[in-house]
């Protein structure tokens, strides 16, 4: 019975990167983490593209457009979304999870869902980089994973194809 599973290797390919506005100093933030992870794992700068959207709300629509191009590996969503005093925050951040989703398996593209969902300023500061890691970065390392297992998959399929299995 195979076992498949994603590692760390470089991916060949480009990425997106779709980064909303809204809440810049936590999404610049996680840009940079996204940013820095992929270089480390051997994916050059000039590799990633990155679309700003105004807001959260926004990211599914440029990740599905982008991912549906067929130029990217993946796709990767940044943004932030901080529970107000109103019900805003229930709808943004249930809409862009599931669009975000929609836009993966309509296309086919690993889309990583980033986009932080938070009680408060503090907590999203700190999971972008203050003090609990850095949510972009471990997102650049859920589209390489995602990347290479896909392509494990889709390997043994042809393979199984042409063997009759």
């Amino acid at each position: 019975m195979p076992t498949f599973e994603g590692d760390f290797s470089p991916p060949s390919g480009r990425f997106a990167i779709v980064c909303a506005r809204f809440n810049a100093m936590v999404t610049e933030a996680l840009l940079a983490g996204c940013r820095d992870a992929f270089v480390r794992h051997g994916v050059a700068d000039d590799r990633l593209d990155v679309a700003w959207v105004p807001g959260s709300f926004e990211v599914p629509m440029a990740a599905k457009a982008l991912a549906g191009t067929g130029r990217y590996a993946a796709v990767i969503t940044l943004g932030c979304v901080i529970r107000g005093e109103t019900g805003h925050y229930d709808h943004v951040a249930g809409q862009a999870a599931g669009g975000v989703m929609s836009a993966g398996l309509e296309t086919g593209v690993p889309v990583i869902f980033g986009i932080l969902t938070t009680d408060s300023v503090e907590q999203a500061l700190n999971r972008s980089g203050l003090k609990a890691g850095n949510k972009g970065a471990e997102a650049a390392m859920a589209a390489i994973e995602m990347v290479n297992l896909l392509a494990q998959i889709r390997a043994d399929s042809v393979a199984g194809a042409g063997s009759g299995r």
